[in-house]
């Protein structure tokens, strides 16, 4: 864990974070959430899967973070970067370290003080809700106020070291994508196709795929989130697949879509369109556009290019998380900064209930915009 990064960058964000928080006027953050956690420390663990234990990490607006966390979890924080690391005998539900985060909150904060925790779009509060009001109770006049700002606007612009690992998680992708013809053929039921491709993943580098999905259908396909079935794959299908595979934290997600045999003339037109389109976009981008303004562009660049949008939301944030904020819609106003990880996931309408989805993943720099992935080719690929 302690050589994901250099000592240098966790410092860099605590200072970030301290920054916004004497702007708000905040006595301290109280981060709950794994990608919180693991962004502000680099603990990296799969543990978070067990909900049986809550995590707290305290980022008071000066002086060093306190990390308040399971005994269970003491050595692996212990080479973190964080120096003070409280723990109590987890799980303990008469307890279950809320007077342990008390005492943290109240070393770092003013009686009266404002504690900062995130309430907002995709975040959650991680420990029970009986015991955040055990929490309040204690310590009152004290009060909790919504901090998920102060998270997402340190999040979201990327250090150059966290675009190499997002680079990196690509290029586990771009291999895998690469071998998909070893694994899928006529015959192949579906549902195999993605448990080999889990597997592609992992001997191409993942250290674990937290997301596979895509579709498959004659002509196409008519939704992309459905379980696989074991439905064979036949001549004149189209399969695509999509992957949230992880390396050191990050997550790639981009997918790929595949014709087994010739594909249909409505399908090998709309992977040219979603292509055309998202290169054309990526020759017209520049930062500190909106979240809208993007989703502009492809809808138009789409249409332009004689197909139908579809889908909604037609891409999104990525980083310590699969998807991460804004969300390209109609109504996102985020401002895009340069530094900022995005995906460009647009989709095209083929009628009789058929889609086709693309998906690059991108960084924003101040003179535009660059692949993290190995563009996609104009022609559909057959296999």
């Amino acid at each position: 864990m302690s050589d994901l990064f250099p000592p240098s960058e966790y410092h860099r964000r605590h200072s970030a974070i301290q920054a916004r928080l004497q702007a708000a006027g905040l006595d301290a953050i109280l981060l709950t959430q794994a990608a919180d956690i693991f962004y502000v420390t680099g603990f990296l663990t799969r543990f978070w899967e067990s909900p049986a234990r809550p995590w707290f990490v305290v980022i008071p607006a000066t002086g060093t973070p306190i990390a308040v966390i399971p005994e269970i979890g003491a050595y692996l924080m212990g080479q973190s970067v964080i120096s003070d690391i409280r723990t109590w005998p987890a799980p303990r539900p008469e307890d279950d370290g809320v007077s342990l985060l008390a005492e943290a909150l109240c070393d770092v904060t003013s009686k009266d003080g404002k504690i900062g925790v995130a309430m907002g779009l995709e975040t959650q509060l991680r420990m029970p809700l009986g015991d955040f009001f055990a929490l309040q109770t204690r310590l009152a006049p004290r009060s909790f106020v919504d901090a998920t700002d102060i998270m997402h606007r340190t999040r979201e612009i990327k250090s150059a070291l966290e675009i190499e690992k997002l680079r990196a998680a690509c290029a586990i992708g771009n291999r895998a994508f690469a071998r998909v013809d070893e694994i899928a053929r006529v015959g192949t039921p579906l549902d195999a196709v993605f448990r080999a491709f889990q597997i592609l993943l992992l001997e191409e580098g993942a250290d674990w795929v937290s997301y596979v999905a895509g579709g498959a259908g004659e002509g196409s396909y008519g939704d992309v989130i459905s379980p696989a079935a074991p439905t064979p794959l036949h001549s004149g299908d189209i399969l695509m697949l999509d992957t949230g595979a992880v390396k050191d934290g990050y997550f790639c997600d981009f997918d790929r879509n595949f014709a087994i045999g010739t594909p249909s003339p409505e399908a090998a037109r709309g992977h040219q369109i979603l292509q055309d389109a998202i290169h054309a976009v990526m020759e017209g981008v520049a930062p500190n556009i909106r979240a809208s303004d993007l989703h502009a562009m492809l809808c138009r660049e789409i249409t332009a290019h004689g197909g139908t949008p579809c889908g909604g939301r037609l891409g999104h944030g990525l980083g310590v998380t699969l998807t991460e904020w804004p969300s390209l819609t109609p109504h996102d106003q985020t401002m895009l900064p340069a530094g900022m990880v995005l995906t460009l996931e647009p989709s095209v309408d083929l009628g009789q209930g058929r889609i086709l989805v693309a998906e690059e993943n991108i960084v924003l720099t101040e003179n535009g915009a660059e692949f993290l992935t190995n563009p996609a080719p104009r022609d559909i690929t057959i296999l």
